[in-house]
């Protein structure tokens, strides 16, 4: 057991940021099968589905912030989830740093 954070000490947090193909976007709609409808960055609706591989570790649900890797032979309709963001911190982080501007806007 390690020891308990000091309250005047601040807690670092470590983001993961999109890179390369990937964008951020939030889970509008589950549709069953490990599949739902995401709200994309760049303005796209996807059908999104979880990889097998992370079926198991990865938990979404409504409203989630997550980070999707469109496929390339598919086109721009279908895409994977790679990464869901855990804690309102993380979430925090990207709204003060703009990354969830143009998402912002459509609520």
């Amino acid at each position: 057991m390690g020891k308990p954070p000091q309250p005047d000490q601040p807690e670092f947090i470590r983001v993961r940021i999109p890179r390369g193909k990937e964008v951020l976007g939030i889970v509008k709609q589950r549709l069953g099968g490990s599949r739902m409808r995401v709200l994309c960055l760049d303005g796209r609706e996807r059908i999104c589905r979880i990889p097998g591989r992370l079926r198991r570790a990865l938990w979404v649900r409504e409203n989630d912030v997550v980070i999707i890797e469109p496929w390339e032979l598919g086109g721009d309709a279908k895409a994977d989830i790679i990464h869901k963001y855990r804690s309102k911190a993380e979430v925090g982080f990207l709204r003060r740093k703009g990354y969830l501007k143009s998402i912002e806007d459509e609520f």
